[in-house]
């Protein structure tokens, strides 16, 4: 089923409707991005309870299969990058990729579960599109070679990571009032956020975000995962005029603080990735 058919069936949501063309939205990805509001709790993947899906059926459900869709993709991109052969020049990196597709993996099957037992039908898997229609050549199927290759793999990876981040954390609203599924949202959710942090590591970075900066490398299209982490006003304080007598600058309460991406905002993002 399509994720923005399935979104509409299942959230109170009105999702935008998918664009035909990838090719047209990997061109428009850099623009979709709005300045995020401030969410106090990390969207999450809930163990919940029957009772507990039943006090929000529509919305919980809603943003579990938001989540497995998400977290189909991550599983599926990594395993496809382990069999490529394009990581094993790089034992470190290799390594870190086996881990995080265990921790994916796991993910898949957790979420799959939680809505099964709940009573809800999980979403279906989605056919991927990691070349964007031949913009990327990630596994090196089309002789972009190695090294281009290997620079892509960590470029995707990077993007599905912050990508996931700040999704998960932007459902937080449609999670509330579960101890439950917020337990559970702050167990995954951190976890995604290693990954995020060691794949910018991996790629020389530094491993949070600062303002809005995608860093050295990333493809312009992906700006849009970054969009919005340029907020320095948490909780209605500019954070900029906290400090001990000398204010912390723009950089350091950008890097101090993660934005949400909203569900239009995440599934635009994943749907240049998704066939059908």
């Amino acid at each position: 089923m399509n994720l923005i058919k399935f979104l509409d069936e299942f959230t109170t949501d009105k999702m935008q409707e998918p664009m035909t063309c990838r090719r047209a939205m990997f061109g428009q990805l850099g623009s979709i991005g709005k300045k995020a509001a401030l969410a106090a709790v990390p969207f999450g993947l809930a163990t919940a309870s029957n009772k507990a899906m039943a006090q929000s059926s529509g919305d919980v459900v809603g943003v579990l299969n938001l989540a497995l869709t998400l977290e189909y993709l991550e599983d599926e991109f990594y395993a496809m990058a382990l069999d490529s052969g394009v990581l094993s020049s790089n034992a470190k990196a290799e390594a870190i990729y086996q881990q995080i597709s265990k921790h994916e993996s796991q993910h898949v099957d957790f979420l799959t579960a939680a809505i099964e037992g709940a009573g809800a039908d999980p979403v279906a898997k989605p056919s991927f599109d990691f070349t964007v229609g031949g913009a990327f050549d990630p596994f090196n199927e089309n002789g972009a070679g190695q090294a281009t290759a290997y620079a892509q793999l960590l470029a995707l990876a990077q993007a599905f990571e912050d990508t996931g981040v700040r999704a998960y954390k932007g459902q937080a609203a449609n999670l509330m009032g579960s101890a439950g599924v917020l337990t559970a949202a702050l167990q995954i959710h951190s976890v995604e956020a290693r990954h995020a942090s060691e794949i910018r590591r991996l790629r020389g970075l530094e491993g949070w975000i600062t303002g809005n900066q995608r860093g050295a490398g990333m493809p312009e299209a992906t700006q849009a995962v970054y969009n919005g982490e340029d907020n320095i006003s948490q909780g209605g304080v500019d954070v900029t005029t906290l400090g001990s007598g000398s204010p912390f600058t723009m950089d350091a309460a950008t890097q101090a603080y993660d934005e949400i991406l909203t569900r239009d905002e995440a599934v635009t993002i994943a749907s240049l990735f998704i066939e059908s």
